[in-house]
């Protein structure tokens, strides 16, 4: 069974990579989590889900994330109807 699709794609289908826009910055997971009031398993949960946006590894120890796709992310939650 698939999980339905998305903006940020699906577990069976992720999205295409995305590219960088002019200015783009580059988050590290505590900026991540100050600006979406989520927790590090939360964040990483919802990106298994197909509900966030994918981090991307920058070495064996460094995973960022884009800012365009934050708030992209930030964006359609907040124009998104209330549940």
């Amino acid at each position: 069974m698939s999980s339905p699709n998305n903006e940020f794609g699906t577990r069976d289908q992720p999205m295409t990579p995305m590219v960088a826009r002019s200015g783009d910055r580059l988050l590290r997971l505590p900026e991540v989590m100050d600006r979406v009031g989520l927790k590090r398993t939360a964040i990483y949960q919802r990106m298994r889900e197909g509900r966030f946006p994918m981090s991307r590894s920058l070495g064996p120890r460094c995973t960022v994330w884009l800012e365009s796709e934050l708030e992209d992310w930030i964006n359609s939650v907040a124009q998104s109807p209330e549940i």
